[in-house]
């Protein structure tokens, strides 16, 4: 069976795109332990760290949006981020249904 090339490029080309925030951001910049501290460590300079940077919002909707369970992410740590998902979840389930 012949292979789409076309769908490939154009998903190679998305997923692309949709990493482009991970080129400037300001975590790449420093090692990982910062933002997948040990348990009970404190996530305060990563947060401060992702406060600066220009990627953060999309950083955030990369997590979202890909489960990321472990870490913080956008400026918002794990516990967060399911607090977040579940005031989504909540909101998306009050919403009138699409006419």
């Amino acid at each position: 069976m012949p292979i789409n090339t076309t769908t490939t490029t154009a998903t190679i080309t998305a997923i692309d795109t949709e990493l482009e925030w991970q080129e400037t951001a300001l975590c790449a910049q420093v090692g990982p332990e910062l933002f997948f501290p040990a348990p009970g460590s404190s996530t305060s300079e990563a947060k401060q760290l992702c406060g600066a940077c220009e990627g953060r919002v999309a950083c955030l909707e990369y997590a979202l949006a890909n489960d990321e369970r472990f870490g913080v992410w956008g400026g918002l740590s794990e516990k967060e981020r399911g607090r977040l998902r579940r005031a989504q979840n909540r909101v998306g389930a009050h919403a009138p249904a699409p006419r």
